[in-house]
């Protein structure tokens, strides 16, 4: 990787002057990383960010611990100097109002800094020379910093595992009642028709029982004919009825879909917890 940024006409868009010594810093945090296991890989910006992305930019490089990518922007630090407007700066300035003198003048000096983004920070999240430490010191803390990362993310991808489990648990468990409840609501409704087919059938006999003797005080005759014919269909009707109502047998529900458990989930969905 180290290799594929000397091939580039300006490394990170870094001076000369600072070149060597950051592709040196970067191979020894590779290297620390690599025992690690972690594993490197160039990222999508090999060249200096524009100054308005200066800090925002994408990774020069990337560092994956367990599963959590690490990004990586190498800055040169500017030193800032106040601006002495020149004489055609001040000649502008006077011509057009629009125009603006900068303040301050701004040259790459010999310092450096990464910025690591990507996971759960914990040390920091940017790492840079000072007047006292220079990176090289701080290797170890940047190394360290990759494998808390990459830890906090395996910790979190077992969490969310756990939690996914106990809910796919949860789930399986509402299931279950809601497919009892659903049984027993059926029993208790097939229960009901069954009790109302009675009463029906209660209700139809005592009738045909009045019918019959008004028809045996009557006269032969057409009249006494067609309320015979009647009885006779609301005997057949009867006997039918009365089979249905005086055999109850405990039904066996048939198969529940989505819909029909759903009353029962109490918030629940049907349908299994997705795992991402």
């Amino acid at each position: 990787m180290v290799a594929a940024l000397q091939k580039q006409p300006q490394p990170m868009g870094l001076t000369k002057t600072v070149q060597g010594r950051a592709l040196r810093i970067i191979q020894a945090l590779i290297t620390a990383a690599q025992e690690q296991g972690h594993v490197a890989a160039l990222g999508p910006t090999q060249d200096a960010p524009p100054p308005h992305r200066r800090r925002k930019a994408e990774p020069h490089f990337t560092i994956t611990a367990q599963g959590e990518k690490v990004g990586f922007l190498v800055l040169q630090e500017q030193d800032r100097s106040e601006h002495i407007p020149t004489d055609r700066e001040l000649a502008d300035a006077k011509k057009h109002s629009w125009m603006r003198i900068p303040r301050f003048d701004y040259t790459p000096s010999d310092r450096l800094r990464f910025i690591l983004r990507g996971g759960n920070p914990h040390r920091a999240t940017e790492w840079a020379d000072t007047s006292d430490r220079p990176l090289e010191d701080q290797l170890a803390e940047i190394a360290q910093e990759i494998t808390l990362r990459g830890e906090a993310a395996e910790r979190r991808r077992r969490a969310d595992q756990l939690a996914a489990e106990e809910r796919r648990r949860r789930w399986e468990a509402a299931m279950q009642e809601a497919r009892t409840a659903y049984a027993h609501a059926y029993r208790v409704k097939h229960l009901d028709e069954q009790a109302e087919a009675w009463h029906r059938a209660t209700r139809l006999a005592e009738y045909m029982t009045s019918v019959r003797s008004h028809a045996a005080a009557l006269p032969p005759g057409e009249k006494k004919a067609e309320i015979e014919e009647w009885l006779t269909f609301a005997s057949t009707h009867l006997q039918r009825l009365t089979e249905t109502a005086s055999a109850p047998k405990l039904p066996t529900p048939p198969k529940p879909g989505a819909a029909d458990l759903e009353p029962f989930l109490h918030g629940w969905s049907p349908y299994p917890p997705r795992s991402y």
